[in-house]
C-alpha cells in the first residue's frame, strides 16, 4: 500500500491531511520509500476475477479527469501477474475520449467495486493499448475473450499501487445474476402455495 499512498498524497494532499488532522495517521501508509509498485495478491486477484465490470479514470491533455464504465462477463480483466492486468476493449459509442486521453498520459485509475459485499479496490496504473492482434506477452484467453465481435483493442495495465477501501458508505446493491438463488427459491415456494391454494379452492367447491 506504500506505493498507493506515495502517488496519491501529493504536497496538497499532504497539506490537507495537516489541516484536517490525518497526517499522523496517514503516515503509517508513507512508509517505506514507495518505489516498488504494489503487487497483486491473491486476495486482490479473486477480487479481480470475480467482477463484471470496473470504473475506469483517464485525464485529457486540458487536464479535465474523464470516468468511464466497463463491463463484461466475470473474469473479462485478467491478472496477467503480480502488477499487469489485461482485458479486450470493445467498440461503444465511438467517441473515444479514454483512448485519446491515453496517447497524450497513460496514467489510469481503476475502481473496482463489489456492492453485494460492500468492497471496493482502488488502482493507479499506466495503461498500452494494443492492436487486438498484439498478444505480446499476454495469455491467449485474454485475446480469446468473447465480445460478440465488437472488439476493437487490448488494454495492458501496468500497475503502480493499489488499496482497499472503506466500506463504511457504501450502500449494498445486488445483481440480477447475485440474486438468482434467493429468487428462485422464492419462484418455488409462491408455486407451492399457489398449488395449494388450488387444491383447497377444489374441496370447497366440491363441499358446495
Amino acid at each position: 500500500m506504500s506505493r498507493y499512498a506515495h502517488v496519491a498524497f501529493t504536497e496538497n494532499v499532504r497539506r490537507v491531511q495537516e489541516e484536517r488532522g490525518s497526517a499522523a495517521a496517514m503516515e503509517r501508509l508513507l512508509a517505506g520509500d514507495g518505489v516498488q509498485a504494489d503487487r497483486i495478491g491473491p486476495h486482490e486477484a479473486d477480487f479481480i476475477g470475480a467482477r463484471d465490470g470496473f470504473y475506469l479514470g483517464t485525464v485529457g491533455e486540458d487536464g479535465w479527469p474523464y470516468i468511464q464504465f466497463r463491463g463484461g462477463p466475470p473474469g473479462f480483466v485478467h491478472v496477467m501477474d503480480e502488477e499487469t492486468l489485461a482485458f479486450a476493449d470493445v467498440r461503444g459509442n465511438r467517441q473515444y475520449i479514454t483512448a485519446g486521453n491515453l496517447r497524450g498520459n497513460d496514467r489510469v485509475a481503476l475502481f473496482f467495486m463489489d456492492y453485494a459485499h460492500r468492497a471496493r479496490l482502488k488502482v493507479f496504473g499506466r495503461a498500452e493499448v494494443r492492436d487486438t492482434g498484439d498478444l505480446t506477452g499476454i495469455p491467449e484467453r485474454v485475446g480469446r475473450i468473447s465480445t460478440d465481435g465488437h472488439q476493437e483493442r487490448l488494454m495492458v495495465i501496468r500497475v503502480e499501487g493499489l488499496a482497499w477501501n472503506c466500506s463504511k458508505h457504501i450502500t449494498p446493491r445486488f445483481s440480477q445474476a447475485e440474486l438468482a438463488d434467493s429468487l428462485e427459491q422464492v419462484s418455488e415456494r409462491l408455486a407451492e402455495l399457489e398449488a395449494e391454494n388450488r387444491e383447497l379452492r377444489e374441496r370447497l367447491r366440491q363441499r358446495d
